[in-house]
């Protein structure tokens, strides 16, 4: 594959980055057609019910397509679901040859599709740009893979890793056009999640504000409140849309569950883990509600016991050009007992950038459940 196979991959994975936020829990997918070096048609899937990339880039190209170079960045679909098979739009289109950057991770669909086009007779490649296109599907990779979505933790803290002075003011540890990007995150997530801690503190909205939704649908709303005793005037107990979902433990408060159910919440009950929500047992809850990608804004308390259970897949640190340098402020993760360096909890440094004042850094987490 040559230098123009490896431009026309990059358009059709920037087409298929639009689909951020709209597609779960399926995958974002983005299709070229060309012939002669020109671009008949392009697409990208834009949701449920929606045309594949494949067939709207097809359209695009109409007639023309016969004969030309099709470029896709996940393996089309042999099978019959929510819109007809991908590969029965391409070998009607006439296409001859068909470069694909990552097969479907999916073990019931992986290499059906591409077998299909190479026995009709197509030329078909794959591997190209297949970590790129990987790593944007992410999310839906691990979530046909196991079943739970893949878990984002986002914390904003100081230079010397402080998320609220003594008192526990926090607002505004990071600037404008950090806390601007974190709504852009929510609004590429399936669901937000905080801890009560978080909702006694704070009185979070959870909502997408500072940005456009662009067709996005607006993330579910998740509170970990093992015995139910946020109050009952917070703003996430009063229902509404998006959708609030609290997890809690048989040993909730009854009265308090039966008014968030008139609200219409869902009070989620799920078992115990040393007096707490079991997490992994709600990951596994969220995943059934077709949650593939989880956006985790909560404290200390609720990250560290991701940390502790293996739960949290990346990281996203705000750091602020800042210094407490107090030592009753608290800190973004806390509990853990460490007394040896080889204790600690391994990362990959995925990026660093500056976001308006402050640095964004992401990792992967390694050691995870």
């Amino acid at each position: 594959m040559d230098t123009d196979d490896r431009r026309y991959m990059r358009k059709a994975l920037f087409l298929a980055a639009r689909g951020k936020g709209m597609v779960h829990p399926n995958p974002m997918v983005g299709a070229v057609v060309v012939k002669e070096g020109r671009i008949l048609g392009t697409g990208y899937h834009r949701g449920p019910f929606t045309s594949h990339a494949e067939a709207e880039a097809l359209g695009q190209a109409r007639r023309e397509a016969a004969g030309a170079v099709l470029y896709v960045t996940l393996e089309p679909c042999s099978h019959q679901g929510r819109t007809p098979p991908c590969t029965d739009a391409i070998l009607s289109a006439g296409i001859e040859r068909v470069v694909i950057a990552a097969l479907d991770p999916n073990p019931h669909i992986s290499g059906g599709g591409m077998e299909r086009l190479r026995e009709a007779g197509l030329e078909v490649e794959s591997g190209l740009l297949a970590e790129d296109a990987s790593r944007l599907n992410a999310a839906y990779e691990k979530y046909v893979l196991t079943g739970r979505p893949l878990v984002t933790v986002k914390m904003a803290a100081t230079a010397d890793g402080k998320i609220a002075a003594r008192g526990g003011a926090s607002k505004w540890i990071t600037g404008e056009k950090a806390r601007r990007l974190v709504h852009c995150m929510r609004r590429e997530s399936d669901a937000v999640m905080v801890g009560k801690g978080t909702v006694e503190a704070d009185d979070p909205e959870l909502t997408v504000r500072m940005v456009p939704l662009r067709g996005a649908k607006p993330p579910t709303r998740v509170v970990v409140d093992s015995h139910l005793s946020m109050p009952a005037g917070c703003k996430l107990a009063q229902g509404g849309e998006p959708r609030v979902v609290v997890a809690t433990t048989a040993a909730h408060d009854a009265e308090k569950a039966a008014l968030l159910r008139e609200r219409g919440i869902e009070v989620l009950v799920l078992s115990e883990r040393i007096g707490q929500v079991d997490l992994g047992e709600l990951m596994a809850a969220l995943g059934e509600r077709e949650v593939a990608q989880l956006l985790v804004e909560g404290g200390p308390a609720l990250v560290t016991s991701l940390f502790e259970r293996g739960l949290a897949d990346r990281l996203a640190l705000f750091i602020a050009p800042k210094v407490f340098g107090d030592e009753r402020a608290r800190s973004w993760v806390e509990g853990r007992e460490v007394t040896d360096p080889d204790q600690a909890l391994p990362l990959t440094w995925m990026n660093l950038r500056r976001v308006g004042d402050d640095l964004l850094l992401e990792a992967e987490i390694s050691g995870r459940e």
